[in-house]
């Protein structure tokens, strides 16, 4: 089971807000996910994004790979986290 670090959308028509969760990868966007991680609201200005950094390092060292939407959201807002490639 491969587990990546992806963005779920919530949120109404045209006004999205995303959560950062943790989800097997072979599980569909808006389905089953193991842990929430933070979220991310892009029609704020400047771009809204709270993660829980404790939280993102034990899944990461657990082995979960962000794709790289939250690779890049990650290394914009999250400090002193190194994403490995």
């Amino acid at each position: 089971m491969a587990v990546r670090i992806r963005l779920t959308r919530k949120g109404r028509k045209k006004q999205p807000f995303y959560r950062i969760v943790v989800a097997d990868s072979e599980a569909p966007r808006d389905g089953k996910f193991l842990d929430i991680v933070g979220t991310y609201d892009p029609m704020q200005n400047p771009a809204a994004v709270t993660i829980d950094n404790e939280k993102l390092d034990s899944w990461m060292k657990k082995g979960a790979k962000p794709t790289e939407t939250v690779e890049s959201l990650i290394k914009k807002h999250v400090p002193g986290v190194v994403v490995a490639a």
